[in-house]
């Protein structure tokens, strides 16, 4: 059965951009921080967003070096391409924030999103409204050789020690890289680059990759592989323009060539329309904790 990550676009948005500029009325955190997270020192960047409902640690959240663009999507449940605005707001290098919370017990992934929705209304004076924009989007098939994927296998046990609320990467210690240069990826992290490396390691069905590719191509990608079981998916690749560079360029594979290299899949370029968020105003550093 085909997905689409669309499929999930705006979901209660209309009453979702109210709450999230009418905070006083809503819930919110029992306690936050946010800052503005340092910048990068040449260790590699760790992107974590860990805990919330659902999760070993529901009762709190610690986010690592989200982007604005990054929090209004996992705010509001979109997609990251559906968030636009000012340069600053989805751009690589714009600034991130590192945010620790602790929530009310019993808080619903409904309510954690509103709590998230006024977070931002509060603290960075997020206004927005919605449109329908017709974009590019890109459909995933297989490839002609047939996919290169290996079926998930369990999860181990979870190791008493392990501490879900700390970010991947938070003791401060280098990022460790492979013989050609690729970021190694610790436990718990889906994305990580380094220089100009990329890897992302996720598992599960093909809608967690689409997602995952989603986020970094800014497009919708819509499943049309057919397949349907869950799968480990590794990719390691250059981040370049979609086409400026031949699937055999000898520095290495963007990430459409990598995803036939790698996994037997391949990304094909169509268009259709796409409701998306547009930033109306957003402070770039956030008001006192």
């Amino acid at each position: 059965m085909i997905r689409a990550t669309c499929s999930i676009i705006l979901v209660a948005l209309a009453c979702g951009v109210a709450h999230g500029q009418s905070a006083s009325a809503q819930p919110t955190f029992d306690a936050v921080s946010v800052k503005v997270a340092p910048p990068r020192d040449g260790r590699g960047r760790s992107v974590a967003f860990i805990g919330g409902p659902g999760t070993k640690t529901p009762d709190r959240i610690n986010v690592e070096n989200y982007g604005m663009a990054a929090l209004i999507s996992r705010a509001y449940g979109v997609e990251y391409y559906q968030v636009t605005g000012p340069d600053w707001i989805t751009a690589f290098n714009s600034e991130k924030y590192n945010i620790v919370a602790t929530i009310p017990p019993g808080t619903t992934e409904e309510q954690f999103r509103v709590m998230m929705q006024n977070l931002l209304a509060d603290r960075f004076h997020l206004k927005l409204h919605k449109e329908s924009k017709e974009m590019g989007t890109y459909s995933l098939t297989v490839a002609k050789n047939g996919p290169k994927l290996r079926k998930a296998v369990p999860e181990p046990p979870p190791d008493a020690s392990d501490d879900d609320a700390r970010p991947p990467g938070a003791g401060g210690g280098k990022m460790k890289t492979d013989a050609e240069g690729y970021p190694i990826l610790a436990a718990g992290m889906t994305m990580a680059m380094m220089g100009d490396r990329a890897r992302l390691q996720n598992k599960g069905h093909m809608d967690v990759l689409v997602n995952l590719l989603a986020g970094q191509l800014s497009h919708p990608v819509v499943d049309a592989t057919g397949l349907t079981e869950e799968y480990e998916f590794s990719l390691s690749w250059i981040p370049r323009p979609p086409d400026s560079a031949a699937p055999e360029d000898p520095a290495g594979p963007d990430l459409f060539a990598a995803l036939q290299q790698q996994l037997g899949l391949k990304l094909e370029a169509k268009k259709g329309p796409i409701e998306i968020l547009v930033v109306d105003h957003a402070d770039r550093i956030p008001t006192e904790n």
